[in-house]
This record gives C-alpha cells, structure tokens and sequence, in this order.
C-alpha cells in the first residue's frame, strides 16, 4: 500500500493542464470562501497598477509587484493551513490555535512588507 495520492501520476501537458484546471479551482474557492483574500485582491488590484506609474525603475516594478503578490501568497498558504485545521477537527485545540495563528502573522508581516518596500523604493531614489 502506498500513502501516495492516488491522483499523482500525471505526466507531461495533462499534468500541466491539470494543474491549471486545479490552480483556478483554488483561486475561485479562495475568492468566494475567504474575505481576506477578496479585500487582498482589490487591494492588489489598485496597487499594482499604481507601482506601474509610480516605480523608479524595473527592478523597482518587481519588488513593488511582487511584495503585493507576495500578501497573496501566504492569504493562500494560510488559507489552506485553516481549511486543513478544521477539516481534521473542529474543537478547539492549542495545536490547532497556534497553526492559524502563526499563520495569520505571516500574513500580517507579508502585508507589513509592502509599506516597506515601497517606502524604500519611493522615499530614497
């Protein structure tokens, strides 16, 4: 007996189209399921643009993008995290408090960086 998914196994462009069949699948049950995520992505939605016409430079529009991009990120690492924790067990348990809480603050640090870096970019060109 394997403790492998029995859905692993795929390969070449089926696993590819897969993946991206199982990828808009998530992001679809993120956005309806979880309020974060959608304030996230309206958020992303203003600031990305934003870093286009306010960047000092190329790499100044890859970190600016990529720290937004990177709050999405862990939303959806820590969504996933939350989902796993209650589908295991709804009562409540210091293990499972602290797996939801580490994975707020990481959140809170992925959204306290996109200050930091723009600041750094915008303020000292």
């Amino acid at each position: 007996m394997t403790d492998e998914s029995p859905f692993k196994g795929k390969t070449g462009w089926r696993r590819v189209w897969n993946a991206f069949h199982n990828t808009r699948a998530g992001l679809r049950e993120a956005y309806l399921a979880e309020d974060a995520f959608r304030q996230e992505v309206r958020l992303a939605a203003l600031l990305i643009p934003l870093a286009g016409w306010l960047a000092p430079d190329g790499v100044g529009l890859a970190m600016m993008i990529g720290s937004v991009l990177l709050v999405l990120i862990v939303e959806l690492l820590n969504s996933a995290i939350e989902a796993t924790v209650d589908r295991i067990s709804m009562e409540r348990h210091p293990l499972a408090k602290r797996a939801k809480d580490i994975g707020s603050a990481a959140v809170f640090i992925a959204l306290l960086n996109v200050p930091i870096v723009w600041g750094c970019l915008l303020l000292w060109r």
